[in-house]
């Protein structure tokens, strides 16, 4: 039945407690440890029961018990205490501020399919979602002009739950946008703002939420109203749902819907930061706009597009990217393809690796990669992987220098720090540790917390941690309809003094949650030692669709039922980030299993290091470029193997060793004082090297200072005089493209032998016929290195040449040198790039030309 009418009923809240919904909606409480408390004060058990979820709360609690708190003096205190924190926050001058002046308008847009805030906003389904929520934080933290854009999904992520068999099932309870902390955005008359996006045959339309993080301001479409079709209504329902066809509905909406609300609550940001790929078609509305506004043909409303564009890649694999047939991109982009003034097959390149494949695929990395002016990987590692993946798109240019950069992620401290651990860490490091969490000499003072101290602090949290997993796993098996008997083992499953390793993520086939498991009879006879027991806390998802991932949870289920692991494993369903903190702070070792080079990066063992905990993994992702013995274990030595049953008989030796050998020993020898002092000297080493570098506020600055500015700085260059620069930039790339076929290396002449000696000096002439273009409009340059067994430059080092002469059929002399500092075999070429001061990188135009 559908009602007559609809209004809101809001909580009638005592004048002294009106500061509580304040404080609810915004979600800096989700990372203050007084204001969570100070919620969960109000009553403790309905705190849990809605997902602590402050204005469900609110809404829900009795009136009388807010009357009580209302009259208690001590409660009023405390929510006094937190509102003048929170706005103490607010207008604190920031790292921003400091270093580039005060921001009176919105510079940055960052959008993301899925944001990860706290668990109340299931609007996340793994760790790429809580990446964009922890950048979210840490731009607060810093004071970024900066707003993040994205979907609002009426189920979200799916809820897990395992049968009988352990099987896992899914479930998609609905969100209920009017008791979560989401504010509709409406106009000065009070009506919702609404946008259209075209489809194929309709318009379909969104209303606009608003989060609050912070300082920072986050805006989600909801495609859930009346204006809408049955259909069109569904395409923000699910993250990730439904078909090939649903993911571009939504991806548009993303994309294109995202850059018309900004627009439509007035925020002209200069700069897009696309989170992966899924927001990609956000670059064409941007140069749609400009061209509908500025009257700019599409390749020079492309270059300014371009200049204020960043992209983040996350995906180590091209099966992991969003793809598209042709003939759907036609059905959703015929018509909009008029607007940019570009025909059907130059709209499919933008996209492609090569347009002339009639079986190749829309990508919406490569649409992105070929729109922005930084691109990059979230590792060292990743960044070189992606490099090798995309390096078709650079057709000879050496894969070193393709511009394919890395920021490696981080995790933001305050949303992943225990309570009693960050006590600790403001008694020893100082109040301020929060404030400055990349502050080297900061976490030096970790070193000064007392061994005694440290160990009992962790130790409580794995006592808390025991105690959760047994109450989690006796609920999950009270659902699934368990004997007594299973119940009641289920309450004393885990030992609360043992070394409990946590492996907790996406269940992944290439992460391997089963690795440990390789050998079961070997790995039962480490576990069930008496006096060095071992066991290992397993949570997490597999896609709906990805049926041998849910084999592998089945498999641990079906393991954890054995005797010999019945007491030592256990599987807790419904991984969220409630879990996840209790794992990441609880557990002794984290556990990470990877095929290298398959992990982008991993942040949850950058969480776990902050707490404290001891990471064992494969030499993969950001672990790859922080190990040392002094820090956790590595298993392997970075191998990368063909043979992947070969791989897991390796690895999965080497975890039993590095177990048998030097964790277990590590945290089993005890002193007189009963704490294992090595395994605390391994736990103070960890905290120091990691914390400070592996956290989304120096992620965060890194954007700034290496991409966000430099792209606002060129966006505004090519702005200026009408975009001048713009048509410019476009007409010389058009210019240079026309003629590049025409570009030859005549002749390339040296001061060569075939031997020298070191500190000799090679002298190169090249004559380069240039055609019609300048020199000016080139970069001459000699390519040296050592030579590889397959007869390649290798290690290259470059230098440029200078013009010296020219004739009249445009044939230049380019002379240049450089010095010979090491013995062995040696050689050297020349090439040609284009050049132009408002190229976002070197070899932007693609563009290169080396002597035969």
């Amino acid at each position: 039945m559908q009602p007559l009418n609809t209004f809101t009923i809001i909580p009638l809240l005592p004048e002294k407690l009106k500061e509580l919904k304040t404080i609810a909606m915004n979600l800096w409480w989700s990372w203050n440890h007084d204001a969570i408390e100070m919620f969960r004060r109000l009553d403790r058990d309905l705190w849990e029961e809605v997902g602590h979820n402050p204005v469900t709360l609110l809404g829900k609690i009795r009136q009388d018990k807010l009357d009580v708190r209302a009259e208690d003096d001590s409660y009023i205190a405390v929510v006094k205490h937190v509102y003048d924190k929170l706005y103490d926050y607010l207008q604190d001058k920031t790292w921003y501020n400091r270093t580039y002046g005060d921001a009176h308008d919105v510079k940055i847009a960052y959008f993301s399919a899925e944001f990860g805030l706290t668990e109340c906003m299931q609007n996340y389904s793994g760790g790429l979602g809580v990446l964009a929520g922890d950048h979210l934080k840490s731009a607060s933290e810093l004071g970024l002009p900066l707003v993040g854009v994205g979907l609002l999904y009426q189920e979200g992520y799916f809820h897990q739950y395992l049968n009988a068999d352990g099987w896992q099932n899914e479930e998609y309870p609905k969100n209920d946008f009017y008791n979560m902390p989401v504010e509709l955005q409406r106009d000065e008359n009070g009506s919702p703002i609404i946008i259209g996006v075209d489809y194929p045959d309709r318009k379909v339309f969104a209303q606009i939420w608003k989060v609050t993080v912070g300082r920072i301001a986050t805006y989600l479409l909801d495609t859930n109203i009346a204006q809408n079709n049955k259909a069109d209504k569904t395409i923000t329902d699910e993250l990730y749902g439904g078909d090939t066809e649903m993911r571009i509905k939504q991806e548009i909406m993303l994309g294109i819907g995202g850059t018309r609300a900004l627009h439509a609550l007035g925020l002209h940001p200069s700069v897009y930061h696309m989170n992966e790929g899924h927001s990609a078609f956000l670059a064409l509305e941007r140069i749609a706009m400009l061209i509908d506004q500025n009257h700019l043909n599409f390749q020079e409303a492309r270059e300014l597009v371009r200049a204020g564009t960043v992209f983040t890649t996350h995906t180590p694999v091209p099966a992991g990217i969003d793809k598209f047939s042709p003939k759907l991109i036609e059905t959703y982009f015929s018509n909009y393809i008029k607007r940019l003034n570009i025909s059907m097959p130059e709209f499919l390149a933008l996209g492609m690796q090569n347009p002339y494949d009639a079986k190749e695929e829309f990508s919406m990395a490569i649409l992105a990669i070929n729109l922005a002016s930084h691109v990059n990987g979230v590792s060292k590692l990743h960044g070189k992987v992606s490099r090798k993946m995309w390096s078709s798109l650079w057709p000879d240019i050496p894969n070193e220098e393709i511009p394919i950069t890395s920021i490696t992620n981080g995790i933001h401290p305050g949303s992943w720090i225990s309570k009693e651990l960050s006590s600790l860490y403001e008694r020893y490091l100082g109040p301020t540790w929060m404030q400055e969490p990349i502050n080297i000499t900061i976490w030096k003072r970790v070193e000064q917390i007392p061994a005694e101290e440290l160990w009992r602090t962790h130790e409580r949290r794995r006592e808390r941690l025991v105690a959760f997993a047994r109450r989690r796993l006796t609920d999950q098996l009270t659902k699934q309809g368990a004997l007594h008997s299973e119940l009641e083992l289920a309450e004393e499953v885990l030992n609360p003094e043992a070394l409990t390793i946590g492996f907790a993520r996406r269940f992944a086939t290439y992460k391997r949650a089963t690795l440990i498991f390789h050998d079961p009879v070997r790995l039962a006879q480490i576990m069930r030692n008496k006096d060095c027991p071992v066991q290992i806390i397993f949570a997490g998802k597999a896609h709906p669709k990805d049926t041998p991932g849910k084999e592998l949870i089945r498999k641990i289920i079906h393991l954890a039922r054995m005797e010999d692991f019945r007491q030592h494993v256990v599987f807790l369903e419904d991984y969220d980030m409630v879990i996840a903190r209790y794992l990441v702070q609880g557990v002794d070792v984290w556990l990470n299993t990877p095929r290298r080079p398959n992990e982008a990066s991993g942040t949850s063992g950058m969480k776990a290091a902050l707490n404290g905990v001891l990471n064992l993994s494969t030499l993969d992702g950001w672990w790859d470029e922080i190990y040392s013995p002094s820090l956790g274990w590595a298993i392997g030595r970075g191998e990368e193997y063909e043979d992947h049953e070969y791989q897991d008989d390796v690895e999965s030796q080497a975890i039993y060793n590095l177990l048998e050998k030097e964790v277990i020993p590590t945290f089993y020898e005890r002193g007189k004082s009963n704490i294992p002092r090595k395994w605390i000297e391994l736990m103070k080493n960890s905290m120091t090297a990691i914390s400070p570098a592996f956290n989304t506020n120096r992620m965060v600055r890194e954007y700034t200072d290496r991409f966000y500015s430099v792209s606002e700085a060129k966006y505004s260059t090519l702005s200026e005089n009408e975009r001048s620069r713009a048509k410019e930039l476009a007409a010389w790339k058009k210019r240079i493209a026309d003629n590049w076929a025409k570009v030859k290396l005549i002749s390339v002449t040296s001061n060569g032998k075939k031997e020298h000696v070191i500190g000799s000096e090679i002298q190169i002439s090249t004559k380069v016929d240039l055609g019609v273009l300048d020199p000016e409009d080139v970069c001459v340059e000699t390519y040296h290195g050592y030579i590889s067994p397959e007869n390649t430059v290798m290690d290259a080092a470059i230098e440029n040449m200078v013009c010296e002469d020219c004739n009249r059929e445009g044939v230049y002399t380019f002379n240049g040198k450089f010095m010979c500092r090491f013995s062995g075999l040696y050689g050297y070429t020349v090439r040609v790039t284009p050049k132009h001061d408002d190229l976002g990188y070197k070899h932007e135009t693609r563009l290169i030309r080396w002597a035969n």
